[in-house]
């Protein structure tokens, strides 16, 4: 008999007690070293050759005397399943056809198994006939449901790799695992974590895998058909409109942002292609819209593949009823308390009273705000005893519970460069003058105005600008040449002004920032010249309003390139074709596969909420932020200019902003520009961290250097990835081959700190750091005092100063709009996996991967430590000081709710 080879694990539960071991399977009296790898072909025949098989006559005919008495001999084995009950599943009570399901659960027909071996018929070579049996409920205790069915499995059957699962009901079920009892070393593990679609929906049965892992051309015989079977299903045949129950994975482009069925100023053209690029995202095969051929109809939901939606708990955190409930409830509320959308603050008290006192919320509507209450109790507040009632009222952000006028002063401007919500824009100077590479007879002179003399002036004599470049002491926040294209289309917007922008920031001794210098400029439009200027720090009143005002715009220029950029583009919207791919080319039981899955959780169920939501016509990105409907055209030209994956990875995206070069005596192999720089400093250790299990992991199942380059579904996927996920840069010479081990561990690596410590990085701080919309204006919607005035307009400024920075900032409307968003796109959910923390079962099973794991886990909870003994370091003056908040973006591991540190696994929010 040819027996599942099995270990005891530590879990109390009798059915976790035993998993599959990660090994082939060998005669017990072998040692225990070949259970590892055998990299002779001769010797891996031998051990997995069935003990009823032998190679000489004698021993063959008393194999078949004992096969004849095998063959009449079964197995009892008990399958043990347990479904998840879920709210939208078939348990839900409100059900029409929920009494025909109770039905079939009584007649014990709910789920039909087959149990499938790994093996083929040694006599016909073809798979042996499965194993099938009925599931019949048994039990529940709250949270999941037991189902068990009886399996009698003939002697030599073999190994069981795979169960087909039948969904008997009308309605889906969340599969949590499967055991099979019985067997005489113990339980099978089938860890399924996965919707079943009613057969009534779809007849194709369902597959899992055990918890074993199988390049290609390991896979055991009996299971290649399914393998490449399951692979065909998830890719679909690009036609038709996609159904909520279905598991397809396919390209399209962003062509559903606008919604010109509703109104053609809603209208929007797609993004990826020739004339935009941008990357893929996932099909969704919905009819095009009628006054738009070019745009898909937009629907109430849309597809992504059912694996890949919020688990309930998640949902009731966020997704649809956190975020809708803002979108939808929330800020109609607000638009009844802010009747003139365009109203700017009065006061800065007025600020200040958003996180005091709040806003009152209409008095209709009671049951709509206890549904806000209950989802949002950090919003919104029930005023007991008062005839107040409801009331909309902001948590003060970390940063201004520390400091009030943190916001106000420059050095903080300059520190949130380097250890803010969005690190990556900072530079270094390399050349002087500053140029454009702009087309000067569209754009102006390509000159900046930033001078010598302006810049000598401002460092105070201590060097000059050209020693500054030289010594590496100058750095720049440059959205000049990204945004000036943008300007007059963006100024015929109501409400709303751009220029492009350049900030110039000047190290100082003690390892700080202090800035120089804001250049604005207004190119040649609307029969005007040119316009430019450059502000400077002033000890005079009228210069050191104007400065204020001027960082309002270079600020509202960061928060856009940021949630734009920085955030959207560089993790959100570059990830999306990485999760297709893997699904659609790597199996399950591929190796990569499993190393990646985690870190793609919920990952496209975000970006659809984000399409229907945030990005969209309209919504909260182009109703707040500057560009206005412009914003994911610029998203897309900085995906045509900026981005190369292979300048993704922490050190070469440092080393090509010039904030470090490399140095194999320094520790990290860089040495940085910026000494003391927070996102840099733990980011890398970070970097290292997830390289090293990276490196463990791929090389345990590439050992020879030329396993990655023969491995069909790997060079499939990394394909797919580069010409029809990243379409419109296939051609690029930048991307990285993909022929060794050495290729592989670079490219995961990169996918992996994109999913995880830069997401956290830009997406975590947004609430603590714009929370205070001063800190970050979303958008500046007036010109600057200076830009061609009239009299009048320069007698206002004069007048009130204080008034003309107020109304240049959000409304109040977009402020708070924006407020609540960021509230709630800084939260935890409570079913966050942060990294390092959850071991996967695949990994749980293989002694190598499961060591690697744990030195991983110990890594990054050294991190831990190591981070907060930084912020206590008073040398470190970019994450110590009075009143400043300290730099924990990075810190692994975190509690649910806005916490301003964690880093999940994915790029869930």
């Amino acid at each position: 008999m040819i027996k599942p080879v099995v270990y005891e694990s530590q879990h109390s539960n009798h059915y976790q007690s035993l998993l599959f071991q990660q090994r082939p399977l060998v005669h017990s009296s072998l040692p225990l070293w070949f259970g590892k790898r055998v990299q002779s072909q001769k010797l891996k025949r031998l051990i997995l050759l069935p003990r009823n098989v032998h190679t000489n006559s004698t021993a063959t005919e008393d194999t078949h005397r004992g096969n004849n008495i095998q063959k009449n001999t079964l197995l009892k084995l008990k399958g043990i399943v347990k479904v998840k009950i879920t709210r939208a599943g078939f348990f839900s009570s409100l059900r029409l056809d929920k009494g025909i399901d109770e039905i079939t659960d009584l007649l014990g027909k709910s789920l039909l198994l087959e149990l499938v071996s790994s093996q083929l018929d040694p006599e016909t070579g073809v798979e042996k006939e499965s194993i099938k049996a009925y599931a019949h409920k048994t039990g529940e205790n709250g949270e999941s449901v037991k189902y068990v069915a009886n399996f009698a499995v003939p002697n030599d059957f073999g190994e069981i790799g795979a169960v087909l699962v039948e969904n008997e009901h009308h309605m889906e079920m969340f599969l949590e695992t499967i055991f099979l009892d019985g067997l005489p070393h113990g339980s099978i593990h089938f860890d399924c974590a996965s919707w079943i679609h009613s057969k009534f929906d779809n007849p194709t049965k369902r597959v899992f895998f055990s918890n074993k892992c199988f390049i290609p051309s390991e896979t055991p015989n009996g299971l290649r058909r399914l393998r490449e079977e399951e692979l065909s299903n998830l890719r679909g045949n690009g036609e038709g409109e996609r159904k909520s129950f279905e598991r397809v994975y396919d390209y399209d482009v962003y062509n559903d942002i606008g919604n010109p069925d509703k109104s053609l100023d809603l209208q929007r053209p797609p993004l990826g292609g020739k004339d935009r690029p941008y990357p893929r995202r996932c099909r969704t095969g919905r009819p095009h819209s009628e006054a738009d051929p070019l745009s898909e109809r937009r629907c109430r939901k849309f597809y992504v593949p059912r694996d890949e939606c919020f688990s309930e708990v998640k949902e009731l955190t966020f997704s649809t009823k956190a975020l809708h409930s803002v979108l939808l409830i929330l800020l109609p509320s607000l638009g009844k308390i802010l009747k003139e959308k365009d109203l700017p603050f009065s006061f800065f008290h007025d600020i200040d009273s958003l996180f005091s006192i709040g806003l009152d919320l209409p008095p209709e509507h009671e049951t709509e705000k206890g549904f806000l209450r209950t989802i949002m109790p950090r919003l919104v507040k029930s005023i007991s005893g008062e005839e107040r009632g409801h009331v909309l009222r902001f948590e003060t952000p970390e940063t201004m519970n520390r400091d009030r006028f943190f916001w106000f002063r420059d050095e903080e401007f300059a520190r949130q460069t380097v250890a803010g919500l969005n690190p990556c824009s900072i530079r270094l100077v390399k050349e002087w003058p500053l140029k454009s590479k702009l087309d000067p007879v569209q754009y102006g002179s390509a000159e900046s105005a930033i001078t010598s003399e302006i810049i000598n002036k401002e460092i105070g004599g201590i060097i000059s600008v050209e020693e500054a470049v030289k010594e590496k002491k100058l750095f720049m926040i440059d959205y000049h040449d990204i945004l000036l294209p943008y300007v007059s289309k963006v100024r015929k917007l109501k409400g709303t002004v751009l220029y492009g922008s350049r900030a110039l920031f000047f190290l100082n001794p003690e390892g700080t920032l202090r800035p120089l210098a804001i250049e604005l400029t207004r190119p040649p439009m609307d029969g005007k010249s040119e316009w430019k200027q450059v502000f400077t720090p002033s000890w005079h009143s009228t210069s050191v309003w104007l400065w204020r005002i001027a960082k309002a715009h270079v600020l509202a220029h960061d928060s856009g390139y940021h949630q734009l950029v920085s955030h959207w583009l560089r993790t959100h919207s570059v990830t999306e074709p990485y999760v297709i791919a893997t699904n659609r080319q790597l199996s399950v039981m591929h190796p990569i596969y499993r190393l990646l899955h985690p870190h793609f959780r919920y990952t496209m169920e975000i970006n659809a909420l984000a399409r229907e939501a945030l990005i969209n016509a309209e919504g909260t990105i182009e109703s707040s932020f500057s560009p206005g409907k412009y914003s994911m055209e610029i998203s897309s030209a900085a995906y045509d200019l900026e981005w190369r994956f292979d300048m993704q990875a922490l050190p070469k995206d440092l080393i090509r902003r010039g904030m470090a070069v490399e140095d194999p005596f320094s520790p990290h192999g860089l040495k940085l520009t910026i000494q003391d720089y927070p996102y840099a400093n733990d980011g890398l250790l970070l970097w290292d961290a997830i390289k090293l299990w990276v490196t463990d992991y791929v090389s345990h199942y590439y050992p020879e250097p030329n396993q990655v380059e023969l491995d069909e579904e790997l060079q499939a996927w990394w394909t797919e990835i580069r010409t029809k996920g990243h379409a419109d840069k296939k051609d690029e010479p930048w991307w990285p081959v993909l022929k060794t081990s050495k290729d592989l561990i670079g490219i995961l690596s990169t996918i992996i700190w994109v999913t995880s410590g830069h997401h956290a990085a830009v997406n975590f701080g947004q609430y603590a750091y714009g929370g205070y919309f001063p800190n970050r204006p979303t958008i500046a919607r007036t010109k600057m005092p200076t830009e061609d005035p009239t009299e009048e307009e320069w007698k206002k400024f004069i007048a009130k100063p204080e008034k003309a920075l107020l109304k240049c900032f959000p409304s109040q409307l977009q402020a708070t709009r924006v407020m609540a968003v960021l509230d709630i796109l800084s939260t935890h959910s409570p079913d966050e996996e942060y990294i390092g923390e959850k071991m996967e079962p695949s990994w749980a099973e293989n002694p190598d991967i499961k060591a690697a794991f744990e030195r991983f886990k110990g890594r990054l909870q050294k991190l831990e430590t190591l981070i907060d003994e930084r912020n206590e370091n008073t040398k470190l003056k970019n994450r110590n000081g009075a009143g400043i908040v300290p730099y924990e973006l990075l810190k692994p591991f975190s509690k649910p709710g806005v916490t301003g540190m964690g880093v999940p696994c994915s790029i869930s929010i």
